[in-house]
């Protein structure tokens, strides 16, 4: 008998005999002493169950064996070894086979018994058999187990459409290279197939073949040797799980082979001995990202196929935040940083609806308009994933990631049918990160025949340019007039107040011009000359305009076919934003006409203040000096027969007691109470209003970032109590909000944080109207000088402000949406209300040298009745100039 021998089980040929192999990788055939087992590869009945026996209890596991005795063979020259394995617990085979049945002995066994340790082994075996017949185990069973098992598949397309998405157990019968095996897969208990599969998502380097043809011997490819290795010691005769995505172009069977610690493609891929590819990535789905950034892992540390590989770099930065300004097509994106750069981008591996495709083309202005809706104007992430060299015809491209609330925009594109999928090849720099993601969302909406996949016709709208006469202008304005806030697309920005804007509701294209102010013009070309600050005004309108949604109130047509109007974005005013920012002036006819000259006038103050844009060397005093040379006092009569209808009109008498709760420190102008059941009305809502937000339950912050014009609740910073307001503006970078106190007229900055809702029901406007109204002294005009403005609205804080007053109302404007007063101080007890009774402090004003006697009297203020009071306030003036008091105090600014 010979010596003891350890060896690690290679695989297991059938339940009689094992392939060994040492620590150099030789291997030895060894088949068990005295017994002879089911063949597998004739099916034998029990060849299954005979070799499943022993391959789990001994494949990939240390054993030691010994030879017992040597057969010679017909051919090949070695003899055929057998002896007996010890396992490393102490069990020995062949006794186990045998006394589980699954082996017969051999009936010449009593010849090769030919020691005494021999003898006694096969008796010890004989005894086993005996047990096991009368047990009727394995082989000795009346019915043994039929396993079918086929070898060759009919239809392997319908085969993986049976049984895909469900793991089947399987045993790896033979690794032909590292992602090419045959395996057993066990499809139910008594039917098995064997084929060959592929490892889905990778390929391996080849190993040797020889052509059965002309016997001539292809060497293995770098690598090849060890992938089989690899996968060899780890899958060869293991139980695995295979789930079936499909079938290769030469039919066979493409699935992912799962060891119990992983897939074994992840760990191919890891030491390099393999290379993603992309053909089965929509199968793989997000499993084929693990086997790219193991990939990756290979490439970085240099392993395998990727020893002494440069790395391609594309050298661009990381993640940045940037401003989408416009949308150029589905695929094309141009984006502004923080320090105000545009830069033009590409979306990584997508491509827009092909204009050359006349299936694709019709959903091209479809898929701009899906984007548009979700990008323009809106705060994205953008990583740039290489650059695409320029190419006859197109330009050097830089190749982005873009995020919009973490959402990967291409990805939305391919999801929505919106986009195809570029097929890269597997060496492109700029393909996207999540190129596999990509593909698989082209595939599902190509099943769910989404966008331009659909069977369907686009449903892109064709629009109707109405500006293109006058005629059809006059036409479609009939339409528009009617409608207020009509929701519209700016789809070019000429200037800074003329845009082509889209009308989807009326199919209608238009050329809208901003009524009420005038912008400088811009160059038209480049031959042409801007005027100052035209350029300004066009690129703040294209940066605040260019293809967002907004809402337009047309109210009338240019002789040229252009619709006149007002247009908001954010449902603010965009001419009155353009003024402010000292891009445009006010034409004070249209501004008028179109009922907005008060904000108008006061947007453009504020400009001319803050010496913006148009106005930076603006002059107050000149302008006041103008002012004065060109409105002399009118004359007594005019009109019709030297008769003024106005001004024979007697003078309103309408006294009110009234409460001044903020002054406009821009314009003077009041805000204030009138006494009444109003204002008791308020002091109940307050009372509710604050006990309704005492309550801790009621403390929720807004539900959404607000907009322009929505009523909410803001706690004034200065007394801490909460009141009802309107959002003004908002700053979106800062995530503030300028508001409007409803109820007392002053207004300040506020976190979105600190803000909330506002119950409608129980505190909205139609409980309780604002009850801040405007109003203006009559018959006086404020100095536009800011140090003396400053002075004028110190001197009426200071004597209105919480005070109750008398307040005659001169004349309610409807138009600008303001109260004309004059105000007074009320008259001492028992004497009745009324101007010669009580103190004016519209006259006080004047007399402090803070305001002058209007130079152009209203209507209202040549009424008849009013000559007592322009009197008085004369005399202030006059004795005011003598003082040099106020404005006053470098002599007469009215004077030559």
């Amino acid at each position: 008998m010979s010596a003891l021998f350890e060896a690690k089980v290679k695989s297991v040929l059938s339940g009689d005999t094992l392939i060994l192999q040492n620590k150099n990788r030789q291997e030895r055939t060894l088949s068990l002493a005295f017994i002879n087992a089911p063949r597998l590869q004739q099916d034998e009945p029990c060849s299954f169950e005979s070799r499943d026996f022993i391959r789990k209890m001994c494949v990939g596991k240390m054993v030691q064996f010994k030879v017992l005795y040597v057969i010679p063979q017909k051919t090949g020259g070695a003899g055929r070894e057998y002896g007996l394995v010890q396992l490393a617990n102490g069990q020995q085979l062949p006794d186990l086979i045998v006394q589980e049945g699954c082996a017969k002995l051999r009936d010449d066994a009593e010849r090769k018994a030919e020691s005494p340790a021999a003898s006694e082994l096969l008796e010890k075996l004989q005894a086993l058999e005996a047990h096991a017949k009368a047990d009727e185990k394995g082989v000795w069973a009346a019915r043994p187990t039929d396993i079918q098992n086929m070898r060759e598949i009919p239809d392997t397309k319908a085969f993986v459409e049976q049984h895909k998405g469900s793991s089947i157990e399987t045993v790896v019968e033979r690794v032909l290279s590292g992602d090419r095996l045959i395996c057993r897969l066990m499809v139910s208990p008594n039917q098995h197939v064997q084929t060959t599969v592929l490892v889905a998502g990778l390929r391996s380097p080849t190993t040797a073949r020889t052509n059965p043809s002309d016997g001539t011997t292809q060497p293995a490819e770098p690598y090849g040797n060890e992938a089989q290795a690899f996968v060899e010691d780890r899958l060869l005769q293991r139980s695995v799980q295979v789930r079936l995505l499909g079938v290769s172009p030469n039919g066979l069977l493409v699935g992912e082979v799962r060891h119990p610690v992983g897939n074994i493609a992840e760990f191919l891929l890891k030491e390099g001995l393999a290379r993603c590819v992309d053909h089965h990535s929509t199968w793989l789905g997000s499993e084929m990202g693990k086997l790219r950034q193991a990939e990756k892992s290979a490439k970085d540390s240099q392993k395998g196929l990727f020893r002494g590989a440069v790395q391609q770099r594309s050298g661009t930065a990381g993640e940045s935040e940037a401003i989408v300004s416009r949308v150029f097509s589905a695929d094309t994106l141009f984006i502004r940083n923080k320090s105000g750069q545009e830069k033009r981008i590409n979306l990584s591996s997508v491509r827009q609806p092909k204009p050359t495709d006349p299936k694709q083309s019709p959903f091209g202005a479809e898929a701009k308009e899906f984007l548009r809706k979700r990008v323009i104007g809106k705060h994205v992430k953008v990583s740039i994933d290489g650059k695409r060299p320029a190419t006859e015809g197109y330009d050097e491209r830089e190749m982005a990631t873009v995020l919009n609330n973490n959402k990967n925009v291409a990805l939305t594109l391919a999801e929505n049918g919106y986009a195809s999928v570029i097929r890269h090849r597997m060496d492109d720099p700029d393909r996207s990160p999540i190129y596999d993601e990509l593909l698989a969302a082209e595939e599902a909406a190509q099943k769910d025949q989404r966008g331009m996949w659909s069977t369907k016709p686009s449903k892109q709208p064709t629009y109707v340019d109405y500006s293109e006469s006058l005629e059809k202008a006059k036409r479609q304005l009939t339409t528009l007039s009617r409608q207020k806030k009509v929701p519209a697309i700016v789809d070019f920005v000429k200037s800074g107040s003329r845009f082509t804007v889209l009308v989807p509701r009326e199919n209608a294209k238009l050329t809208f011009v901003l009524g009420g102010i005038r912008a400088p013009r811009s160059a038209r070309g480049p031959n042409d000359t801007a005027e100052p600050f035209g350029q300004e005004a066009h690129d703040f309108a294209t940066r605040r305009c260019m293809q967002r949604d907004v809402e337009v109130d047309v109210e009338d047509t240019d002789k040229q076919g252009g619709f006149i109007g007002q247009l908001f974005v954010n449902r603010e005013s965009f001419a009155r934003l353009l003024v402010e920012e000292g891009l445009a002036s006010v034409h004070a006819y249209s501004a008028e006409k179109s009922g907005n000259a008060n904000e108008l006038f006061a947007a453009e103050g504020k400009a001319k203040d803050a010496r913006k844009g148009m106005w930076h060397d603006w002059d107050p005093t000149q302008e006041a000096l103008e002012n004065g040379d060109a409105t002399e006092e009118v004359s007594t009569t005019n009109g019709i027969n030297g008769t003024d209808t106005a001004a024979s009109a007697p003078r309103n008498k309408d006294y009110k007691d009234v409460t001044v709760t903020y002054i406009d420190p821009t314009t003077a102008r009041l805000k204030l109470q009138l006494a009444g059941p109003g204002k008791a009305n308020l002091q109940t809502l307050m009372t509710d209003f604050a006990g309704f937000h005492r309550n801790p339950s009621n403390a929720q912050p807004l539900p959404q970032p607000p907009k322009a014009g929505d009523l909410v609740s803001a706690q004034f910073t200065e007394d801490n109590v909460w009141y009802r307001a309107r959002v003004r503006r908002n700053d979106r970078d800062a995530r503030t909000s300028e508001v409007l106190y409803l109820d007392y007229g002053n207004s300040e900055s506020q976190p979105w944080s600190a803000l909330r809702p506002l119950d409608p029901t129980r505190f909205g406007l139609q409980k309780l109207r604002p009850q801040a109204l405007d109003a203006a002294l009559a018959f006086i005009q404020f100095p536009t000088a800011p140090e003396y403005l400053r002075e004028t609205v110190a001197l009426l804080s200071e004597i209105t402000l919480e005070r109750t007053l008398v307040a005659n109302i001169e004349l309610q404007d409807a138009k600008e949406n303001v109260m004309w007063i004059t105000l007074m101080e009320p008259p001492p007890a028992g004497q009745g209300a009324g101007p010669s009774s009580a103190k004016s402090v519209n006259a006080e004003v004047v007399g402090e040298g803070l305001a002058m006697v209007a130079r152009k009297l209203r209507g209202f203020e040549r009424a008849a009745g009013t000559e007592g009071v322009l009197a008085e306030l004369k005399n202030r003036e006059v004795e005011a100039k003598g003082e040099r008091r106020g404005m006053w105090e470098y002599g007469d600014l009215t004077e030559d």
